[in-house]
């Protein structure tokens, strides 16, 4: 069956690991991880995808819910595959319940660091635009559920450098900063399937996805 990838620029690096492991050479489409600020607009650009992605049999995505952005979104003639977690992190950690024992943690990858709408160019941003002490306040309250930033180690690019940065963002924000272990499994067991239903959300050709749907994750 001719399959197609949909995969998040967050996690390009792990994603293209998962591929070479699984020895997959399917085509791939990335979204830029900018679109996660603006639920209607990744929803736009996922059903663009689907609509236009002709002679395709399936289409893999490499994402999670992301704040439930897929309800709504129509199969065309290729039946949809996704993870069955509420977002890209869960999806690094192998479920959502993993994520639980880290709910009071800022998660960062390279993926993330490195993507334009990053938190430190969302904080610089803010610097420029209200001063530095206006700009500290409004993070500080951002981040007052959190108690650390966790860079996750996915295996899959230069911690050292990530960590540096990961760093100077908990220092700015008065926050601890660790290392979590993650993984790649899951993206593995979407690219090599077959999709057990309790961890993978399969839509027939002409489904429509609705927020009942969503309600269940792994």
């Amino acid at each position: 069956m001719n399959t197609l990838v949909i995969g998040c620029r967050t996690m390009e690096n792990e994603l293209t690991a998962a591929m070479k492991k699984c020895r997959s050479t399917y085509d791939t489409v990335w979204i830029e991880a900018r679109l996660h600020n603006i639920k209607k607009k990744l929803n736009t650009t996922l059903q663009d995808i689907i609509d236009t992605a002709k002679g395709y049999d399936r289409l893999l995505f490499a994402t999670g819910f992301c704040g439930n952005s897929i309800s709504g979104l129509k199969a065309g003639q290729a039946a949809l595959v996704f993870p069955r977690v509420d977002d890209c992190t869960s999806l690094l950690f192998g479920s959502c319940q993993k994520k639980l024992t880290w709910i009071n943690s800022y998660f960062l990858t390279e993926g993330w660091l490195t993507g334009e709408a990053n938190i430190w160019n969302e904080y610089l941003h803010a610097v420029q635009k209200y001063g530095e002490k206006r700009a500290l306040r409004i993070f500080h309250t951002m981040f007052a559920h959190y108690t650390q930033v966790a860079l996750l180690d996915t295996g899959c690019y230069d911690l050292s450098k990530s960590m540096e940065k990961a760093k100077t963002i908990a220092d700015a924000f008065a926050l601890d900063c660790r290392i979590l272990p993650a993984t790649t499994a899951y993206l593995e067991a979407l690219l090599a399937g077959p999709w057990d239903p309790e961890r993978f959300l399969i839509i027939p050709p002409g489904g429509v996805i609705t927020d009942a749907l969503l309600a269940k994750t792994y």
